[in-house]
């Protein structure tokens, strides 16, 4: 039974915030996700999923807070769960890296990379270190990206090629 060391790096254009949290390696990822949220003062009413990664930070197999499958083609690899897949089973590198979305509304990021091995395993995850605020979980929208339609209505009318729909004067108001 060992322990393990993780940074967990918010992704935010403020400032740098990280925790660095040790947890023993037979815990599952539920724990772990909770021990985040804990650590950052978020809360742990929203959807959630680990991503296993790789030194490019893209996504891999997917552990899902929950269960999310039902009538799926058994022949298609389903997430996981966080509450039945330990965190041992899934380290294969000694930086392995993962990623958490939280919050898929706001789109809350977490990179994660394992840093150290350590002999004493903790019984309950620990914080051993944090740098940096934390934002408000609140401080985010989520619909930054959304444009809405009195937006819309206020760009210039061009077809896909670049040119006015109405060409000879009129516009759509003189129909």
């Amino acid at each position: 039974m060992a322990g393990l060391k993780f940074r967990v790096l918010l992704d935010s254009s403020e400032n740098e915030v990280f925790r660095d949290i040790v947890i023993n390696d037979e815990e599952n990822f539920e724990t772990f996700y909770k021990a985040i949220l804990d650590s950052f003062e978020f809360t742990e009413d929203q959807m959630a999923s680990f991503y296993m990664s790789n030194n490019n930070w893209d996504k891999g197999y997917e552990i899902s807070l929950f269960d999310m499958s039902f009538g799926e083609d058994p022949e298609q690899i389903l997430p996981g769960v966080m509450n039945s897949s330990t965190i041992r089973e899934f380290i294969e590198y000694p930086d392995q890296k993962m990623i958490l979305v939280h919050d898929f509304i706001r789109m809350w990021i977490f990179l994660i990379e394992l840093i150290e091995v350590v002999k004493e395993a903790p019984e309950q995850p620990k914080l051993v270190l944090a740098v940096g605020e934390a934002p408000n979980e609140s401080s985010r929208s989520g619909n930054e990206d959304i444009q809405f339609e009195s937006d819309a209505e206020e760009q210039e009318d061009d077809d896909e090629f670049g040119f006015d729909d109405f060409e000879d004067g009129y516009d759509e108001y003189d129909y």
